[in-house]
């Protein structure tokens, strides 16, 4: 019998390519969404005022979880799973509820709240099929479009120097240089390149941009040093506590969180796979982020979400094999086993994260009105996507002036400023959520028949009125005086 032909290729979900093809292409999606990763259960550890030891744990099962999570969603168990080429992992949109949650109930009270939070996810990703025409592309679109605006400012950020513009040395020249010099790589290897060279954009930028850094003494290897080898994650290393003011704000923004989650797997199929995203996947992506993020609380992990920066990377390289994408949850995963290797990554100086980055936001940008135009462009829905990008956008760059409205609003309390004011995708997608159900719904073809009854109607208006003798004369009269008062 004639031997069974191996599929080895990169753009098919289920092509397995060979190790030396396939490594680069998964280490850039790890690199690109590491500092993510981590940099939740910092904020968190800040806030709470975790010890040392506390922080360290955090940041690992942060990336174990993130890696377990991603393997979870690419092959599925049962009904769970996206089964889709997606990264998933402890992400950014919650960073403000678990910090007004945690400064007021900490840890214990963001991972109590969380428990709750993910049932709820889970219930919403089972009656999904039963409410997916809420989302349409227009609101799915309008969320994929403000998560890639809303990047812009982090990837600058690293771009300076920091994810904290009062860090010392934020903004130097040489973190500019660097920055630079990054994505300057990144856009030769994307344009000029080929094979697996341009696929590999993203980490032949990195590693120009790092070993720069080593040369100008911008690595450190301190924590690489004084990190263990293999650490075992533990069951409920903390305490959950259930505070009803707490829960309610942590199911308020894992819902709208499945939102973002419909706008990435949505990004990931029409940017990657050149389809619509089924039912199936959907309520397979939402319910298991409902479940990791339930089962992530009683090991002391922050709730998952899907990675925006990784669907970019998806949708620019249409790399879809999940052999590469399962190799990038493996890493993350070993990264989670052994802090030491975990510690070696983070190494990675934030300019050269920031260079390699920023393009990948700007192809989430561009899916995102991929999306958009998938819909019809009519007046109802440019008015549903740039009230939603005016408020978004507008409320985020100026988060005070939630506090500075009338005392009613002022005196809110802080989880619903923070709900608010604190993340442009929560406020693009209630807004556009909400605009798509009490907006009527015209198409382009009403609204041209419209046009051309007013036109009609214009018309008609006009013939009745020179055919009225009075208003003849009276026309004929206006005209007569007026040529003599400019003959006199």
């Amino acid at each position: 019998m004639p031997k069974q032909q191996v599929n080895t290729s990169i753009f098919d979900f289920y092509g397995r390519p060979p190790l030396d093809k396939a490594l680069p292409l998964s280490l850039q999606h790890v690199l690109a969404m590491i500092a993510g990763v981590i940099t939740p259960p910092i904020i968190v550890a800040g806030v709470v005022g975790a010890s040392v030891e506390e922080r360290l744990l955090l940041i690992q099962i942060a990336v174990l979880a993130s890696g377990v999570s991603t393997l979870f969603q690419l092959y599925g168990v049962w009904k769970f799973g996206a089964r889709l080429p997606a990264i998933f992992g402890v992400g950014f949109a919650y960073v403000p509820t678990l910090v007004a949650v945690g400064g007021q109930y900490g840890l214990a009270g963001i991972l109590g709240a969380q428990l709750i939070g993910g049932i709820c996810m889970m219930v919403v990703g089972y009656f999904i099929q039963y409410i997916r025409h809420l989302f349409p592309p227009v609101v799915a679109g309008t969320v994929v479009l403000v998560i890639g605006l809303s990047l812009y400012d982090i990837a600058v950020r690293y771009m300076a120097g920091s994810g904290n513009v009062e860090a010392p040395g934020f903004g130097e020249p040489l973190n500019w240089l660097v920055a630079l010099i990054t994505l300057l790589t990144v856009l030769i290897a994307s344009q000029f390149a080929r094979g697996v060279v341009k696929l590999s954009a993203i980490i032949v930028g990195i590693v120009v941009g790092y070993l720069l850094s080593l040369l100008l003494g911008m690595v450190s290897f301190e924590a690489v040093a004084d990190a263990g080898w293999v650490a075992v994650p533990q069951f409920m290393p903390f305490e959950l506590e259930f505070h009803t003011s707490a829960i309610i704000a942590m199911v308020i923004i894992c819902v709208i969180n499945s939102v973002q989650t419909i706008g990435d797997l949505s990004a990931t199929t029409v940017g990657g796979m050149n389809r619509e995203l089924k039912t199936r996947e959907l309520t397979g992506g939402l319910l298991g982020n409902g479940l990791t993020t339930t089962l992530s609380a009683f090991f002391g992990a922050l709730p998952t979400a899907t990675f925006s920066q990784n669907v970019g990377i998806v949708a620019m390289t249409r790399v879809i094999s999940r052999f590469v994408l399962a190799l990038a949850g493996g890493f993350m995963l070993l990264a989670g086993l052994s802090p030491k290797f975990s510690a070696l990554v983070t190494t990675i100086p934030y300019p050269v994260l920031g260079g390699a980055t920023i393009i990948v936001f700007g192809m989430i940008t561009m899916t995102g009105i991929k999306l958009l135009i998938k819909d019809e462009l009519s007046a109802r829905n440019m008015t549903i996507v740039g009230l939603a990008l005016a408020l978004s956008l507008g409320i985020a760059q100026v988060p005070e002036a939630i506090a500075q409205v009338p005392e009613a609003i002022a005196q809110l309390p802080e989880w619903i400023q923070s709900v608010v004011g604190g993340s442009p995708i929560v406020v693009a997608a209630i807004t556009a959520f909400t605009l798509n159900l009490v907006l009527p719904r015209v198409t382009l073809a009403d609204e041209e028949r419209e046009r051309e009854r007013m036109a009609r109607a214009d018309e008609e208006n006009n013939c009745s009125t020179i055919q009225d003798p009075e208003a003849a004369t009276y026309s004929h009269r206006q005209e007569g005086s007026t040529g003599k008062a400019s003959n006199n």
